[in-house]
């Protein structure tokens, strides 16, 4: 038994009389010496090769006759062919970009750790094991609670807890959505609009269909042909377009709700972002029907890694989703809801919204004015509302936008055209480039023009 290594001596023993099985040396039928007789022979203690047999019979290779002992179990002994090891796909290593003008981030140094990291501690001092209890499936009611209470000051929503659902960020609501509608659905989404929104709901079985927008947001009159018997809209402030749907729209949409019998997901996304004026009021705050499904995400506001998103049902609507949605457990740990509840509830949230808002319309404009004084301001047109965090930039250039963005991927410059984002793309969206801002360092600001500069010229 010294050839063993650091193995205990019953699984030593374990694995020998196991390799004897399966190589034939004990036939099925063999049997084994008695545990104090096998123990005398080697030299163990009996609870050691007790134990080794008691594995062996648990998993098959031996049985365990009453007053006669262990024997080998009839197993097949043909040696298995070597399996070829799976070609496991290595990844490409992640590009370092030069300027990232596409990917929709937030400045993390923001985050509040000290603050963050306090509530934490006050969490697990004061509740404890309590975090450890099973969760309700809608998540904890000290933070749906929270989540109510600043819909209530700060969106005009008049809200109970248990209309709301906690998820873990945007996708995961969307999978549950998609439950509650049935794949019998016909979907009705923006276009242009974010790609990953019909991606997820296409992968559940709904059948989407792209509507196009107008001025004013999503067209009725494209919706009404399509068949849609819901629609999933930003009507606050659209990505990639940045509009912002009047109350005219908003109306007409909700008596299309009400006449068809169907439903509207408001995707509230970017809308803590208004640099001017008001914010805009949710449509949920004006439908009296029961039509509007209210969804939004801590993702922009706090940190994309966060993964905490929720959902407002309405009352008309809580049998059916206990029903079709209910009984999937809340995907976000106890302990990540109960220090965001005490974020929201002790006011700090309100002040980091704040803090982030002086910072990111300080960020708009110097990004603003660093385009409008560039060697090529006389060749491009920006459409912003003072809102959100990307704006859209117009180029008058003769290169198709393909041709753009190979080219800026060679200078190390990634880049979003707006004809990315639509399913029907129209001509009109051509050599327009979806600017995410918020990502972009102040500092370096005169390096991202010249890298621009470069990619602008024309051959």
């Amino acid at each position: 038994m010294e050839d063993r290594g650091g193995l205990p001596l019953y699984e030593y023993l374990y694995r020998r009389v196991r390799e004897d099985i399966l190589s034939g040396a004990l036939p099925a039928g063999t049997r084994l010496p008695s545990k104090r007789a096998l123990a005398e022979h080697l030299r163990l203690s009996v609870m050691t090769v007790e134990t080794a047999y008691a594995q062996l019979a648990a998993e098959g290779y031996l049985e365990s006759r009453p007053r006669l002992g262990y024997f080998a179990a009839q197993v097949d002994h043909s040696p298995a062919a070597p399996a070829a090891p799976a070609a496991v796909p290595v990844p490409p290593p992640e590009k370092v970009w030069r300027l990232d003008l596409k990917t929709n981030r937030i400045d993390a140094s923001r985050f509040p750790f000290s603050l963050w990291a306090k509530l934490t501690r006050q969490v697990l001092s004061e509740q404890g094991t309590a975090l450890l209890s099973p969760m309700p499936h809608p998540g904890l009611p000290d933070l749906r609670q929270a989540i109510a209470d600043d819909l209530r000051d700060y969106r005009g929503m008049t809200v109970s807890p248990e209309q709301i659902v906690i998820g873990s960020g945007a996708e995961y609501l969307y999978l549950l959505l998609a439950q509650l509608l049935g794949r019998d659905t016909v979907l009705a989404l923006e276009d242009p609009g974010y790609p990953k929104v019909g991606q997820v709901y296409r992968s559940s079985g709904l059948r989407c269909v792209p509507v196009p927008l107008d001025r004013q947001g999503i067209r009725l009159d494209a919706q009404r042909r399509s068949g849609a018997a819901a629609a999933h809209i930003s009507p606050s402030h659209h990505y990639p377009t940045g509009l912002t749907m009047p109350i005219q729209r908003r109306q007409a949409l909700l008596r299309w709700a009400e006449e068809t019998d169907g439903l509207i997901i408001e995707d509230d996304y970017d809308s803590e972002f208004r640099f001017t004026g008001r914010p805009i009021p949710p449509l949920q705050s004006i439908d009296r029907q029961g039509r509007v499904i209210y969804m939004n995400t801590f993702s922009q506001t706090i940190a994309p890694s966060m993964r905490i998103g929720f959902l407002v049902l309405p009352p008309r609507l809580l049998d059916r989703w206990q029903a079709a949605a209910g009984f999937y457990a809340c995907t976000v740990p106890a302990l990540e809801q109960a220090v965001l509840a005490r974020f929201l509830s002790s006011g700090h949230y309100e002040q980091h919204l704040s803090r982030m808002r002086i910072e990111y319309r300080a960020r708009r404009s110097a990004v603003l004015e660093a385009f409008r004084s560039s060697p090529f301001a006389g060749r491009i047109t920006i459409t912003e509302n003072g809102a959100g965090l990307h704006f859209l930039l117009k180029l008058d250039t003769r290169r198709s936008d393909g041709e753009l963005r190979e080219r800026g991927a060679e200078l190390g410059i990634r880049a979003g055209f707006l004809s990315e984002y639509a399913v029907d793309p129209t001509p009109d969206m051509d050599h327009t480039l979806v600017v995410n801002y918020a990502g972009l360092d102040p500092r370096q600001l005169d390096e991202a023009m010249a890298l621009l500069t470069e990619l602008f010229t024309e051959p």
